[in-house]
């Protein structure tokens, strides 16, 4: 059996303003860096330690993973980093306000938009600050690589290749690994592994800071899943 930590970062201002985050770099808030540590003392407390760490190019992401290794004085680590676990690209409605665009647009196609699995929101131009190719992070991405919005499906079909290709098999040669990135990503995962029905994963929501364990056998198919909670001192 294998085990691997899933983690979405910790809160960031944006959250808590309930704006659409998307490929925005928002770094943490305190409560954010607050949930940071506490994950690394849930993990502790679990007895889990790592010598692999995947995360996104996103800084709420890295300084999550940064916070949590260094509690866990794990800084010496292999950690890679890559765009194929951003978070989902929300094209327009980046920055924007959840409660305002729920009521501009209506509750249907607010939640088709937010939690549907292959609806895109407005995508942004190529000349809006927005859009990924205007931020030299991505500079050496080719434009067929550069999002102006994306649908889970979207970030399900970039991601599921380097699933294949560069996490699964150090899964295989019995790495401990974490990953540590955002809520849409992680649901993209959540559908794969569990085989979670387009219509199902919209009710999948993953919070922020707290870590996700997976169980998984010899093929990697999901044997259980759950999050870790603090143990209770008697």
């Amino acid at each position: 059996m294998y085990k691997i930590i899933l983690l979405r970062h910790g809160l960031s201002d944006w959250n808590k303003q309930n704006l659409f985050t998307g490929w925005e770099d928002i770094d943490l808030n305190e409560e954010g860096i607050q949930e940071a540590h506490e994950a690394a003392e849930l993990l502790k407390e679990n007895g889990f330690t790592f010598d692999l760490a995947f995360t996104s190019v996103l800084k709420r992401a890295i300084n999550t993973l940064s916070i949590l290794l260094s509690d866990m004085h794990l800084t010496g680590i292999q950690i890679e980093k890559s765009w194929r676990l951003n978070e989902r690209h929300y094209g327009t409605l980046q920055g924007l306000n959840k409660d305002e665009v729920k009521r501009q647009y209506g509750e249907e196609l607010f939640k088709a938009w937010r939690r549907g699995y292959a609806t895109r929101p407005p995508a942004v131009l190529k000349t809006d600050k927005r859009y990924p190719g205007n931020d030299p992070l991505y500079g050496d991405l080719s434009p067929l690589e550069l999002p102006t919005s994306e649908s889970l499906k979207d970030t399900y079909d970039r991601f599921l290749p380097y699933w294949h290709e560069e996490i699964a098999p150090q899964i295989k040669k019995r790495k401990k690994i974490i990953i540590c990135t955002h809520g849409n990503l992680i649901r993209a995962l959540v559908k794969y592994l569990d085989n979670v029905s387009d219509n199902d994963i919209a009710e999948f929501s993953i919070e922020t800071g707290i870590p996700l364990v997976y169980e998984l056998d010899e093929k990697l198919a999901p044997i259980r899943h759950y999050y870790l909670e603090k143990k209770v001192k008697v």
